[in-house]
């Protein structure tokens, strides 16, 4: 085998994933192999940074579909490489997604905590009303 292809046991390891997920990288259209004689997968070292990318951003909370408008730009350095106008357009629209989202949940946060207050200041009430009355009736 050609000492700059590797198989994906290899690619697996050097990009930190497991071997199930290549194939579905693969699968959405995320990441290309060649083939062996023996059919076996076999992949050049940009497969290694896309893998690697995929995985990153993945991590990073975006969708296939999200990593899928970046594929012209899965083969740099997405931190600190050249600009990829792509990448800067989707963690802009993913951030403004995420802000809603967490604001969103702030909501629904703070009104859950109202009513759990609301019910333990309840209890505390009924309790204490209830001592009341048996000491009343000691």
């Amino acid at each position: 085998m050609n000492r700059a292809m590797m198989r994906i046991g290899e690619l697996a390891e050097r990009a930190g994933v497991s071997r199930r997920s290549l194939r579905y990288y693969e699968q959405h259209g995320l990441l290309h192999s060649g083939r062996t004689n023996k059919g076996w997968r076999v992949y050049d070292e940009v497969a290694l940074a896309r893998a690697a990318n995929v995985r990153d951003l993945l991590a990073a909370g975006l969708r296939i579909e999200d990593i899928r408008r970046l594929a012209p730009c899965l083969e740099r350095d997405l931190e600190q490489g050249p600009a990829c106008d792509e990448a800067i357009e989707m963690y802009t629209s993913r951030v403004a997604e995420l802000d809603e989202k967490i604001a969103t949940l702030a909501r629904h946060r703070a009104a859950l905590a109202a009513r759990l207050d609301a019910l333990v200041a309840h209890r505390a009430a009924e309790q204490s009303h209830a001592g009341q009355r048996m000491a009343e009736i000691a």
